[in-house]
């Protein structure tokens, strides 16, 4: 049996140096990369909703269905219960709806509109925005309804 010698402390010339000195990383550290990235996709999430929001309108109601979507974002038409007309979400002057409205009609593929309208407003009103729709370039016109609404048999609501 042999006796060794066991050193105990710091004190072994440059070995003891070394535990004090920090390695370089060789490896990425991708966990701070994800946490960034998983918060954004919740932010994302929860404002996407909120993008889409239009002009606050009383859509009236019908038993029509939806039509199917298209490729193209739709060009949109509101009536506003004040009496403004929008397209999109931008104010526009009535007597200069049939003008903008062939601007669009000549940048567009699609000759889809959609006419979203109140349900307070006379339906002459809706009818003279349907005829500049029309003179402006759109003869494809969908009207925006809410569903589930009365079926004229009695029932629905």
């Amino acid at each position: 049996m042999g006796a060794g010698v066991v050193q105990k402390g710091g004190g072994g010339g440059r070995r003891g140096r070394r535990r004090g000195r920090a390695r370089a990383m060789s490896e990425i550290n991708i966990t701070p990369f994800v946490d960034v990235m998983l918060v954004l996709l919740i932010i994302f999430m929860v404002a996407a909703p909120l993008m889409t929001v239009g002009v606050p309108i009383q859509l009236p109601k019908t038993a029509a269905t939806a039509l199917p979507t298209e490729k193209e974002e739709p060009l949109t038409i509101t009536l506003a219960p004040d009496g403004k007309v929008l397209i999109q979400k931008t104010e526009i002057n009535p007597n200069d709806l049939i003008p903008k409205l062939q601007a669009v009609a000549a940048e567009r593929t699609d000759k889809k509109v959609y006419l979203r309208a109140d349900g307070s407003i006379p339906y002459a009103r809706v009818a003279q925005v349907m005829g500049a729709l029309n003179a402006g370039g759109f003869r494809d016109i969908g009207l925006v309804t809410d569903p589930d609404g009365p079926k004229l048999n009695g029932s629905g609501g």
